[in-house]
């Protein structure tokens, strides 16, 4: 029997394992087995540490027999074989019920891996009911006993039914029926970097000798993994400069809204806006990512390329993640367009929370061409909304969007011009692997005029009276006449409604929750703060409200603009503030619990506030130990108000994570091989080999290995979404 790498699992390992692998890591073909890589390797002289195990933690360890016990129980028929293995460091028991024929095999003495879920019993660490697998006999351990201790172990991600090494003989099994591979690499690019042919850099990373070879396989395939990426990527953007594009040149429309301007642009929007003019006027549609702070002029940036398209009559559509956020950019752009140019171009809202007849009016003036300027959320994908010349397409906060809905209102309009705005930074390693067909433009100044924000940690863990001192701060800043944001990260931490938002509001963004976000439950709720200042003498006579993702549209969107209005002093909000909400009068940003956001979340929270005359003020509370990873991210927020170098700070704290999550590029949940803290060097050499590879070969008819591998790591339908990215 011979496979190749798309072959069925189920017909290759038996349908048992086939559908317990689907189930937990999604896979369907034997590519799909084979590049599930060890996320580790032990050696057989090596033993794991068991004083750093955890309770509920599905593990695989590396140990040895230390005692054994067999015992009749007291309160119930049968026996309990206890087995103590040890790493010299700690000790772990292992419990087996009834099953006293197990200490012919765990003789004191013996080495082995041990698999299953910690619990603990008696405040003891155990295993109960363990898989193990021995290692070879002593006497034949002796014989080979340098290169045996040597070797390395694969341990693979596992679940409770199939663990690493049973995960491991399917792969060896498999790996001994594969058919011969085509490489994905050209031999001369193998042949420049020392790399490896594909089948053995597969065999190597699952069935190593020895340390070395480990090395030279993951070094190889994480080669592979980038050239695949970014060709993938680089074919994408073929296909856009494929298509041909209506010129849209500049005008009168800009001079005289240029001439208006009170202040003069900064050189970042000088220099971006002259980029995106002459991608105007290029032969192909503009795919264009720009990246820029809260305030640092992405939409002036954007409403002078609608200008620019708005010359020739053509429309350009907004599409932003909420209702409220939708109103601002009107209201913003019509302010910026000013009493003369704003009739001409006739800025326009169309949103699902309008009523009948004024939606009919609306979608009427976009159908017709009156409105040059089109501002909306999903209602701008509905069938019923029509364009007569859709030229431009911005997206607002793109990764709030799937592919798909993008897809939608660009089919509205033919080969129409993108525009995507985004105030997360990315990294440049991030936006090279998960934006690399789109051109990324970086907006890093800021205008002149800001008073700025001042950040600082509130570490009530240590010094529980800082809590009280938070709440005085927050009561003298509205005093003073200020407005205050006070973000937590759950409506209501009552346990039978407990409600964390973070994947459910509309602001979710990347790294919502960090992974260690989950260990306890959050302390403060919406509700609960709203009781606590409820009852603060301070508070008495303050205007409080609370907001959250849960309350109708139209109550959300009333507070929020009374909250502008000035007609509420402290606004107690979930994230759902993260964007949408622009309150010069707002001094003061206290997140609670804030070691359950992500360094990007809480960097955008606190640019609500400083954003104009009004010295800006973050209280991070906490109450995350120090030196954990949690505080770290906190403690890195404070420190910089440099969003660029938080995203990398970000990125070094929790690796690159889902970077090519659906909803950003529609590759694939998450890199394999491939790090983009540090393989950023190797990343853009693979992106360089990429462009001339599709130079020389665009339908990579003579790189059969590497359309395969693109083929099968963006299938039909991912390679469908990446397309509409």
């Amino acid at each position: 029997m011979s496979v190749t790498l798309d072959s069925r699992l189920d017909g290759v390992i038996g349908g048992k394992a086939a559908t317990t692998l689907q189930r937990a890591f999604g896979m369907r073909t034997v590519g799909d087995l084979l590049t599930h890589y060890p996320r580790r390797y032990a050696k057989h002289g090596e033993l794991t540490p068991i004083d750093s195990l955890t309770v509920d933690e599905q593990v695989t360890i590396v140990a040895q027999v230390k005692s054994v016990t067999d015992r009749r129980m007291k309160n119930r028929r049968g026996s309990i074989l206890e087995v103590v293995i040890t790493d010299g460091r700690g000790d772990l028991v292992l419990t087996f019920f009834n099953q006293s024929w197990r200490q012919d095999q765990l003789k004191v003495g013996r080495r082995g891996t041990f698999s299953g879920k910690v619990g603990e019993y008696r405040r003891q660490m155990q295993l109960a009911h363990p898989d193990y697998q021995l290692f070879e006999d002593e006497s034949v351990a002796l014989m080979n006993a340098q290169a045996y201790a040597s070797q390395p172990i694969p341990i693979y991600p596992a679940t409770a039914s199939l663990s690493s090494w049973k995960i491991g003989e399917l792969i060896s099994h498999t790996l001994d029926l594969l058919a011969p591979l085509d490489d994905p690499i050209p031999d001369d690019i193998r042949a420049r970097e020392g790399l490896l042919s594909f089948r053995d850099a597969l065999e190597r990373v699952h069935r190593p000798d020895f340390d070395d070879a480990v090395d030279q396989a993951v070094h190889t395939l994480r080669w592979q993994e980038a050239l695949v990426l970014q060709t993938a990527l680089l074919q994408q953007r073929q296909l856009v400069r494929a298509l041909s594009a209506e010129p849209r040149p500049a005008g009168s429309l800009l001079e005289r809204f240029d001439a208006a301007l009170p202040f003069d642009r900064t050189p970042d929007q000088v220099s971006v806006g002259d980029a995106i003019a002459a991608d105007l006027v290029g032969p192909w549609p503009m795919n264009r990512l720009v990246q820029g702070e809260v305030g640092s002029g992405k939409t002036l940036v954007a409403l002078r390329a609608m200008l620019q398209v708005a010359q020739s009559g053509g429309q350009s559509a907004l599409i932003a993640p909420t209702e409220v956020l939708a109103a601002q950019h009107l209201r913003s752009l019509t302010k910026m367009l000013g009493p003369t140019l704003a009739p001409e171009l006739m800025p326009t809202l169309l949103t699902g929370q309008m009523g009948a007849a004024e939606r009919r009016k609306a979608a009427l003036r976009v159908a017709a061409g009156q409105a040059l300027i089109v501002v909306g959320t999903h209602a701008l994908l509905s069938d019923k909304t029509t364009f007569a010349d859709l030229a431009l397409v911005v997206v607002d906060e793109q990764h709030r969007f799937g592919v798909e809905q993008r897809e939608t209102l660009r089919a509205k309009g033919t080969s129409p011009h993108a525009l995507v705005l985004t105030a997360t930074p990315i990294p440049r390693t991030v936006a090279m692997t998960v934006f690399g067909d789109l051109d990324v433009s970086t907006i890093r100044t800021m205008p002149a005029g800001r008073a700025g924000i001042e950040s600082f940690v509130a570490p009530v863990g240590e010094k529980p009276a800082w809590f009280e001192r938070v709440w005085m701060r927050a009561a003298e800043e509205v005093e003073k006449g200020y407005q205050v944001f006070v973000v937590c990260p759950a409506i209501d931490v009552e346990p039978e409604t407990a409600i964390a938002e973070a994947g459910q509001e509309p602001s979710a963004t990347i790294d919502d929750l960090p992974d260690d976000a989950g260990a306890a439950r959050p302390r403060w709720g919406v509700v609960q703060v709203v009781g606590l200042l409820a009852e603060h003498p301070r508070f008495a006579d303050k205007r409080i409200a609370l907001l959250h993702g849960k309350l109708p549209s139209d109550e959300k969107d009333a507070v929020m603009r009374a909250f502008a209005a000035g007609d509420i002093d402290v606004l107690v909000a979930t994230t759902v503030v993260e964007v949408g909400v622009d309150v010069p009068n707002a001094s003061t940003m206290i997140i609670l619990d804030a070691d359950r956001f992500g360094v990007s979340q809480l960097h955008q929270l606190r640019g609500r506030v400083g954003r104009g005359s009004v010295p800006g003020l973050c209280l991070l509370v906490t109450d995350a130990p120090p030196r954990t990873s949690a505080r770290t991210r906190v403690e890195a927020v404070a420190a910089t108000l440099d969003g660029f170098e938080l995203a990398e700070v970000d990125l070094q704290l929790r690796g690159e994570g889902n970077v090519l999550g659906a909803a950003q590029s529609g590759a694939r949940s998450s890199l394999r091989m491939l790090r983009v803290v540090t393989d950023a060097d190797l990343i853009a050499r693979a992106r360089s080999d990429g462009e001339v590879i599709l130079v020389d070969d665009p339908a990579l008819l003579r790189h059969p290995g590497l359309a395969g591998a693109i083929e099968r790591r963006l299938d039909a339908d991912e390679r469908a979404a990446l397309g509409k990215n």
